[in-house]
């Protein structure tokens, strides 16, 4: 049964876990699941790309224009600055989606020696613009 998204902040998610898809899907990954749920956690994309397996967590942001996502500095005391979506990979939040992959690989059966990895992608979205930017950030250590 799919998911149905209801507050703004999840259709916004979908939207980016949509677009992450389709960024996946150009760049020559095969999409092998969405949205694996276990009462403990989530995976938003499962993929396969040169007998890799690749754990895809999406995190998504909507803006007025593209052009405020141009990250500040820690340091900056500028009070514009944006909060970047990668902030949101909390220790509890690697600990819970690395519980997720552990079943994952058991319920699927994968062999002990395929290599895999997490990657995060962060969409940012100007739904005004229908615009949308995604970035990669690999190989996260849980």
């Amino acid at each position: 049964m799919p998911k149905v998204f209801t507050s703004e902040k999840q259709k916004i998610g979908e939207l980016g876990e949509n677009i992450a898809t389709k960024f996946l899907m150009k760049h020559d990954f095969s999409i092998l699941d969405r949205n694996y749920t276990k009462k403990w956690g989530e995976i938003d994309i499962v993929t396969e790309k040169d007998h890799k397996l690749y754990f895809i967590e999406v995190k998504s942001v909507s803006r007025e224009t593209l052009s405020t996502f141009i990250p500040k500095s820690y340091n900056d005391s500028d009070e514009r600055y944006e909060h970047r979506p990668e902030d949101n990979m909390h220790p509890w939040k690697l600990k819970r989606l690395s519980r997720t992959i552990q079943t994952y690989l058991l319920h699927k059966n994968v062999p002990e020696n395929v290599e895999w990895q997490v990657d995060l992608l962060v969409v940012y979205l100007c739904l005004k613009e229908r615009k949308a930017r995604v970035k990669v950030v690999s190989d996260i250590i849980l």
